[in-house]
C-alpha cells in the first residue's frame, strides 16, 4: 500500500495536472485505479507550493463529473452484460452487481452523492446508476454535488494537514477522518457550553434574569 502511494505521488509530481485528471476520471468511469489517492498526493504538493490547490481541487472534481458520466453511459449502454460476462474478476463484478444493485435501486440519490466517498462504490456507482436506469437529470445533479464536496473535502484535508493526512485517509479512510474531527469539534462544543452553564453570573442562567435588569 504504502509502495502504491509512493508512486502514484511521484508520477503525480512529475506529470501534474493532467495525470491528476486523467486518474481521478479513469476511476469514476470505473477502471480500479488509485484516483483519490492521486487527489491525495497533488493536494499535499500543493501544500508544498508545488501545485495551486484550487488548481487541484478544480481538476479533481471535473475529472470525477466526467468521468462518473461516462460510467453512466456505459453502464447504461451494456452494464449489466459487461459485469456478468465470464472473463477477469467475474466473481467480483457478479458481486458488486448482486450487492449493489438492491441498494442502488431503493437509494440511487444517496448512494451516487455518497458513494463517492466509498472506495469500492466510487469505482463501480456510476455504472450501476447507468445498468439500473436511474434518471438522468437526477445522476447529473447528485453525481455533481457529491463530485465537488468530495474534492473539497479530500484536497483541503490533505492541503491543510500536509504529508500526515495521506496515511491518515488511506489508514482510515475519509469517514474515519471526519469522524476523528468530528469527535474534536463535538468535545469543544461540550466543553464550551458546561464553561457557560458553570459560570454563575452568565445571562440566562438564573430564571429571573432579563434585559431589562
Amino acid at each position: 500500500m504504502l509502495a502504491s502511494i509512493l508512486d502514484v505521488n511521484t508520477l503525480v509530481k512529475d506529470f501534474g495536472y493532467p495525470l491528476l485528471f486523467v486518474l481521478v476520471m479513469s476511476e469514476s468511469g470505473g477502471v480500479p485505479i488509485p484516483g483519490e489517492t492521486a487527489l491525495i498526493a497533488a493536494a499535499v504538493l500543493a501544500s508544498q507550493g508545488k501545485l495551486r490547490i484550487e488548481v487541484v481541487i478544480a481538476l479533481a472534481a471535473a475529472a470525477a463529473i466526467v468521468g462518473d458520466n461516462i460510467g453512466y453511459v456505459i453502464g447504461r449502454k451494456g452494464g449489466r452484460w459487461l459485469l456478468e460476462r465470464p472473463g477477469w474478476f467475474e466473481r467480483q463484478r457478479r458481486e458488486v452487481l448482486t450487492v449493489g444493485e438492491p441498494f442502488f435501486e431503493a437509494h440511487g440519490p444517496k448512494a451516487v452523492f455518497f458513494g463517492r466517498f466509498v472506495l469500492g462504490l466510487r469505482v463501480w456507482a456510476s455504472w450501476l446508476a447507468g445498468a439500473t436506469r436511474m434518471h438522468w437529470r437526477s445522476f447529473v445533479v447528485w453525481n455533481a454535488l457529491g463530485g465537488i464536496t468530495w474534492a473539497c473535502a479530500v484536497g483541503l484535508a490533505a492541503y491543510f494537514l500536509g504529508s500526515s493526512a495521506g496515511g491518515a485517509i488511506e489508514a482510515f479512510g475519509l469517514y474515519g477522518l471526519a469522524a476523528v474531527v468530528l469527535a474534536l469539534v463535538s468535545g469543544l462544543l461540550l466543553h464550551r457550553r458546561h464553561v457557560r452553564h458553570a459560570r454563575p453570573g452568565a445571562p440566562g442562567d438564573r430564571p429571573g434574569d432579563s434585559a431589562d435588569d
